[in-house]
C-alpha cells in the first residue's frame, strides 16, 4: 500500500506573522519553504517540520480574515507535534519564551507531552505519541 504526503495543514493569522515565522523557526524547529509578502505583511507562508507543513500569513480585513479571525479572537487553534525527545523540545521553547501551559507529563497511553502558548496565544502540544497516516489503529 502506498501512502500518499499528508493532505492537512493547520493554518494560522498572526498580527506580526513576519516576528512570528522567526520565533517558530528558533522555538520549535520549523524550517521556511515559502515566504510571499504582501507589502509588509506576509501573504502566506509555509513552514515544514519533518515531513509536515503549516501555513501561515498576517491577520487581514478581508472575508478571509473575517472567517478566520484573529489569534485570540475565535479560540480553538492547536496543534499537536510528535517528537522524539518531549523534554528537549520543551527546553527548546521555554528558553525561546514560549508560555508553559502544562510542563512535560507522562500519559497513561504512553506518551510523554507538554502544552505551551506561542507570543500571540496559540497553543501548541508536543509529544512522543505519534500517529501514522495508514498504521493501524489501536
Amino acid at each position: 500500500m502506498t501512502i500518499e504526503a499528508p493532505r492537512l495543514f493547520p493554518t494560522f493569522r498572526y498580527r506580526d506573522a513576519a516576528r512570528m515565522i522567526d520565533w517558530l523557526v528558533e522555538a520549535f524547529g520549523f524550517s521556511v519553504d515559502a515566504k510571499f509578502m504582501d507589502g509588509d505583511h506576509v501573504g502566506h507562508a509555509q513552514l515544514s517540520f519533518g515531513s509536515s507543513m503549516i501555513m501561515l500569513g498576517s491577520v487581514r480585513d478581508d472575508e478571509y480574515g473575517r472567517m478566520v479571525g484573529a489569534p485570540g479572537d475565535n479560540g480553538g487553534k492547536s496543534v499537536y507535534i510528535a517528537v522524539d525527545d518531549c523534554d528537549a523540545a520543551h527546553e527548546r521553547a521555554e528558553a525561546a519564551g514560549a508560555k508553559i501551559l502544562e510542563k512535560p507529563t507522562d500519559r497513561d497511553y504512553g506518551s510523554r507531552e507538554f502544552i505551551c502558548a506561542d507570543p500571540e496565544g496559540v497553543v501548541w502540544s508536543f509529544g512522543t505519541y505519534w500517529p501514522k497516516a495508514g498504521g493501524d489503529a489501536a
